[in-house]
């Protein structure tokens, strides 16, 4: 297969269609967590690159109900189009880090919506303990739950650099355990890490086919005012990807991975009020649009490099 509703990888939109017979939008949630990373269980500042906002800077608010989340976002959102169905995204932080009680009642609530088709939770592979994966392999008998996992990179000594906090083995298990409880596993990966060569991200998509994920994120690596990251770049310590050097990275990226898996996202949207570096990256839909034009002048799809193992 070289096209999927018209677009040269296995798009999110072609799957959501797939699934549900239409159009799916994202709500995303906040369910007020913090992060191992940041209340000194493991550290104080984070991931290097995560804003203060622990990467849900897109999120509702915490003050409010997950009921009342959903209700707004979809007040909002429905405004401008009609939708149907929504996929409940619990974003902000790490949305496994809880007491399992607490993470039960939010997690139902959601999915209780009748306008939810589906709940997605970023997490880390150090914080699903076994209680947790039964609770989310229960509630996939409801409705389909996605697990979204922080991995980055395989390389441990880019993983040291940017704080990610745990070892490339404590992955692989988070992936054995997911798998046996018949969930499915998105992966954020992200593109232009200070350090990393071509090869190093490509090695990650390889390694990635060989664990079975259902779907991942390719995330251009942004450089965000406040964070550890913006302070290294400010002094010269690295460069970002030009938008040249991304479109071709992405591409290649893609030509590597697994057909059978889904693309979810091939950029980013960085809050523009703290976006540094690289500001082409706010141009999200000429980005897009440069992508699909490239692959289709090199007859480029996702999988033309993939090898079977």
């Amino acid at each position: 297969m070289t096209s999927w509703n018209g677009k040269p990888y296995h798009s999110l939109d072609y799957m959501l269609r797939q699934m549900f017979g239409e159009k799916i939008y994202k709500v995303t949630l906040n369910g007020g967590m913090t992060c191992p990373n940041r209340d000194g269980k493991l550290g104080e500042r984070g991931c290097i690159f995560c804003s203060a906002g622990g990467s849900g800077d897109f999120a509702a608010s915490a003050s409010l109900s997950i009921t009342e989340q959903i209700r707004q976002q979809i007040q909002m959102l429905s405004a401008k189009r009609p939708i149907h169905k929504y996929i409940a995204y619990f974003q902000a932080y790490t949305n496994t880090y809880a007491p399992v009680e607490y993470l039960e009642r939010i997690f139902t609530e959601a999915i209780q919506n009748p306008d939810i088709c589906a709940i997605s939770i970023g997490t880390r592979p150090d914080c699903l303990e076994e209680p947790v994966i039964r609770l989310l392999s229960r509630l996939n008998q409801i409705k389909p739950v996605w697990v979204e996992l922080g991995l980055q990179t395989i390389h441990e000594h880019t993983a040291r650099y940017i704080r990610r906090g745990y070892p490339l083995s404590c992955f692989d298990q988070a992936m054995q355990s997911l798998h046996q409880a018949g969930l499915d596993v998105i992966v954020h990966t992200i593109l232009g890490l200070p350090g990393e060569t071509s090869r190093d991200v490509l090695d990650t998509m390889k390694y990635l086919n060989a664990c079975q994920i259902q779907g991942i994120k390719l995330q251009l690596l942004h450089v965000l005012s406040g964070t550890d990251l913006a302070a290294d770049y400010q002094t010269g310590k690295f460069s970002v990807l030009d938008r040249e050097e991304y479109i071709d990275l992405v591409i290649r990226c893609l030509e590597h991975l697994d057909p059978s898996i889904v693309i979810h996202r091939v950029t980013g949207d960085g809050p523009k009020d703290l976006l540094i570096a690289p500001l082409w990256a706010s141009r999200k839909r000429e980005v897009l649009n440069l992508l699909h034009h490239q692959m289709k002048e090199q007859g480029s799809y996702q999988g033309k490099a993939f090898i079977q193992v």
